[in-house]
């Protein structure tokens, strides 16, 4: 966009024969450079015949939208592309171009499915049974987790134990998460695992401070209580990053990270794959 025309709208267009995610995902984290940019972001998803394109592609030329694509057919491929290039509009196709040099150097046609990234395959359902893992191991509901978890996630309140949960498991990954709160039991399981499964979460107490306020008024309940004093953070703060010392574990400072930033380090830390998107395991 020209540098004159700051304050212009800028329109974006995902059109896919599936989920519109992969294309999604790229919109968004371009976008995301642009904090005071106003964008119109539009879907066009299941898009599976000529006549379902034409309409979506036209709608976009209406707005003077650009347009990222992830379109497996060769013709709805073809269409858009030569489309966009008539009426003068940014396209980018962002799968083709893969799959034609994994083609190449693979010597295999592509198989032309669409949304194949979702299938319902053995890799889909374990990772339900990694989320159902999260869910039933979640704020220490049962200790006996630990032991069969990839992950332990420890932190006192407000440190995004179950989000991280969550968001862990969906890379098909076990994760038990236990809430640390001072002089309370801490089970002995927590011992008896390898510390390098074990991240320690903590936060900077104003970060905290403000997020449990925050927590407080969504309830509508008087913020100044207990649970945000200072005094009352700082104690909780000291006993798990005590604990964490004790244990000897990885500890991650999330008062300025996302979940996915936070989610990126843990398993960088504990040298763990994302297994979501694997479709062939490496034989022994």
């Amino acid at each position: 966009m020209n540098s004159e025309k700051q304050g212009e709208l800028v329109t974006i267009f995902i059109i896919s024969d599936s989920a519109g995610e992969t294309a999604s995902k790229l919109a968004q984290a371009s976008m995301a450079q642009y904090p005071t940019v106003e964008f119109c972001l539009f879907r066009r998803t299941f898009i599976h015949s000529e006549e379902l394109l034409l309409k979506a592609l036209n709608d976009a030329k209406a707005e003077n939208g650009m347009i990222i694509y992830t379109l497996i057919d060769p013709n709805l491929s073809k269409i858009a592309k030569e489309f966009c290039e008539h009426e003068d509009l940014f396209t980018m196709d962002l799968l083709n171009p893969v799959v034609h040099e994994i083609s190449q150097r693979a010597h295999v046609e592509p198989t032309g499915e669409r949304g194949a990234l979702h299938h319902l395959n053995e890799n889909y359902f374990k990772r339900i049974k990694a989320m159902e893992f999260a869910v039933k191991y979640d704020d220490g509901k049962d200790p006996r987790g630990f032991l069969e978890a990839d992950v332990v996630l420890l932190g006192v309140s407000r440190t995004s134990k179950t989000p991280l949960s969550l968001y862990l498991a969906n890379k098909n990954l076990k994760v038990a998460n236990l809430p640390l709160i001072p002089q309370a039991h801490i089970p002995k399981q927590l011992f008896e695992i390898d510390p390098k499964k074990i991240v320690g979460l903590t936060n900077d107490p104003e970060v905290l401070i403000g997020i449990r306020k925050e927590r407080m008024r969504a309830y509508g309940l008087n913020p100044e209580t207990a649970y945000s004093d200072r005094d009352k953070i700082q104690a909780e703060l000291k006993f798990a990053n005590d604990l964490y010392q004790k244990l000897g574990c990885e500890v991650i400072n999330v008062a300025t990270l996302s979940i996915e930033e936070t989610a990126a380090m843990i398993m960088s830390a504990l040298d763990l794959e994302d297994h979501s998107y694997y479709f062939m395991e490496e034989e022994n």
